[in-house]
């Protein structure tokens, strides 16, 4: 018989067999493919272009370019890539397992009655016990087809899918609180700069009064109508601004180094304008907030679901397990039942053949305890993420609850520094002519220029804490959109 010769019978329940278990796995897969879509897989976005040295950059594009460019959320979007897959993973649970084999070897026949308990050392030998021992060697080789199909697990699977479901949605919400940590940390950071470079402006402009008001004390004093020292006091304070200015443009150059590091480029290449934040936002009624909506909670209820879905599998993993089996086998050996040794390269394919259908029923009754501790572990994390559901709503609430209310102190705030602005402004003008007129010493009138560059900055800075308090107040409701929509989109002036 030539090696591998089928009788035509046994090439028919094979073919059976094989259209059978083909049959079995188109059908499942379109039963477990149409429900349950997960989505459009979001895709990694391209860093933008380099920002233009020349242009300036308005606050939306500073969140835009942060959030295509920054790791954080390019890692993020992998790991949700990465939870998408895994629930294509559980899914090919439901495809049949094929095994082909071959071999051949080159080995002695010798074979001994008795038992063996089930290693991984010794090889298997077929065959009958001969009287005698030898060294000699044959060939030998084998081959086939194995396929193992079970067609339910009673369940168990579609918890498996469901709890994959479950952790690819509570990704898609991680990625969607990095997105609006990113968000938020590039308008703070662009609001941060803004409010700084208003304190350059403040220290600038307090530097040349003081530098103005050093000259006229000089000329004062050389004509002898001021003493001495008071040129000196002036020269002192002039001295004290320019600190005060050297120290402002430093900080201004390490919150854009932190700015550039956010939207991944140079910091010589971003330009940006306070201007549009000088201007208070209209006092406008916030929308209600609804602390399910939240990302944050999004994703507790997702890894809730998960959780559930994960308690269900160890109840459905006590079962039996039943597979369909089909194999196609073929032995060929260089010896004889008897003994005999044939000749040249017999036993270098296979010349014995066999096939199988059947079904195999496994059951493991020990597992009962492992799969009960497995149970109570699952229902204690299903426990644990209920209770953390219920402190995040609690958090997202009083988050909104301290946001609102710091938007609420700054606008107060911003109503009143104009008028601190006006009376500063009013009096280091007067302080000034006092002087002037020999009716007020020096320690007056540089202390009313003090009060003036206090109250400048200050106002500056409360306009733009309006803006900060109120994307603190969307940033706690979860999504910033409105924000960035009631922002000027200017990108004129900067520095």
């Amino acid at each position: 018989m030539s090696p591998w010769s089928f009788a035509p019978a046994h090439l028919g329940l094979c073919a059976i067999a094989i259209l059978a278990f083909l049959r079995l796995l188109s059908a499942t897969s379109l039963a477990q493919a149409a429900p349950g879509g997960q989505g459009p897989i979001p895709q990694l976005s391209d860093p933008g272009p380099a920002l233009a040295g020349s242009e300036g950059i308005t606050l939306q594009d500073a969140v835009q370019r942060a959030l295509t460019s920054y790791p954080t959320v390019r890692i993020a979007l992998e790991k949700t890539l990465s939870a998408r897959a895994n629930v294509g993973l559980m899914r090919t649970q439901y495809l049949p397992q094929a095994n082909v084999l071959w071999q051949t070897n080159r080995s002695t026949y010798n074979n001994i009655a008795g038992l063996v308990i089930p290693q991984g050392v010794v090889p298997s030998l077929s065959g009958p016990v001969l009287a005698d021992t030898s060294g000699t060697s044959v060939w030998g080789s084998a081959g086939g087809l194995l396929i193992n199909w079970e067609p339910t697990r009673f369940g168990y699977r579609k918890e498996e899918v469901d709890a994959a479901k479950a952790g690819a949605s509570a990704a898609d919400e991680r990625v969607a609180l990095t997105k609006l940590d990113v968000a938020n940390a590039a308008a703070s950071a662009y609001l941060t700069v803004a409010a700084v470079h208003e304190q350059v402006r403040s220290a600038q402009a307090d530097l040349s009064r003081r530098q103005t008001f050093a000259s006229t004390i000089h000329a004062l004093v050389d004509n002898q109508l001021r003493p001495g020292a008071d040129a000196s006091e002036a020269d002192a304070e002039v001295a004290a601004a320019r600190t005060r200015l050297i120290q402002a443009e430093t900080l201004e150059r390490v919150d854009l180094a932190a700015l550039a590091e956010l939207l991944v480029v140079p910091s010589s290449q971003i330009h940006l304008s306070s201007d549009a934040f000088l201007t208070t936002p209209a006092a406008e009624s916030l929308p209600s907030f609804v602390a399910t909506s939240h990302p944050m909670a999004l994703e507790g209820n997702h890894l809730l679901e998960q959780s559930k879905a994960e308690e269900r599998v160890w109840s459905r993993a006590y079962t039996p397990r039943l597979a369909l089996e089909g194999s196609i086998a073929g032995r060929g050996s260089g010896v004889k039942p008897n003994g005999t040794l044939l000749e040249g390269t017999n036993g270098l394919a296979p010349d014995r053949d066999n096939w199988a259908i059947g079904v195999q029923a496994t059951f493991a009754p020990f597992d009962y305890f492992s799969i009960r501790e497995q149970k109570k572990i699952a229902a204690s994390n299903e426990r644990a993420q209920q209770l953390n559901n219920q402190n995040t709503i609690q958090t997202l609430n009083t988050q909104v609850e301290q946001a609102r209310a710091q938007l609420d102190g700054a606008m107060q705030i911003a109503r009143n520094t104009p008028v601190q602005l006006t009376a500063a402004r009013m009096g280091e003008s007067q302080a000034g002519a006092r002087y002037q007129a020999g009716l007020a010493n020096i320690v007056e009138a540089t202390q009313a220029q003090a009060l003036l560059q206090q109250a400048e900055a200050q106002d500056a800075l409360a306009r733009i804490g309006v803006w900060q308090a109120l994307l603190g107040v969307y940033v706690a409701q979860g999504d910033i959109t409105p924000f960035l929509n009631r922002v000027p989109n200017l990108t004129t002036g900067g520095h």
